[in-house]
């Protein structure tokens, strides 16, 4: 899953508060079953792709993924700006100090810089295709 938060001013805060909805997809992810999570910090053409702010995106959101139950070293935070398209195919240039993401996938180190590096750096989980199809049911109605 690609979890994007806005890093505006106010709107990360609003988004990670205690009922704001960067922290509520977050735990839906988890409880569904996503292992695997890239972090998209957007917006950052409006905060002049501030190293400071970045690195305060991912020390709050690694602190509250943990608690939802992800381990913050196998996720990638990539900083992007949607609306320029800026580090999501091709590397921006507009953060010198970007040096890539890294993250650890079991025990192997993976790297990169863009969002879609980071996309392709997830390994597809195996599913049991083998065996018969299962399908939840909330209710039953009879006549």
């Amino acid at each position: 899953a690609i979890l994007i938060i806005a890093a505006g001013t106010g709107e990360f805060e609003a988004g990670i508060s205690k009922d704001g909805q960067t922290r509520e997809h977050a735990l839906l992810a988890y409880t569904l079953g996503v292992r695997n999570l890239i972090v998209a910090i957007n917006k950052m053409d409006t905060t002049k792709w501030s190293e400071a702010r970045f690195q305060e995106i991912i020390k709050e959101t690694s602190n509250f993924i943990k608690k939802v139950g992800y381990n913050p070293k196998a996720v990638a935070f990539v900083p992007i700006s949607g609306f320029h398209g800026d580090n999501m195919l091709a590397p921006t240039t507009n953060a010198p100090w970007y040096k890539g993401w890294t993250r650890d996938e079991k025990g192997k180190a993976l790297s990169g810089k863009t969002l879609l590096e980071a996309i392709d750096s997830i390994e597809p989980p195996k599913r049991p295709f083998e065996k018969p199809l299962r399908l939840p049911l909330q209710d039953v109605y009879k006549n």
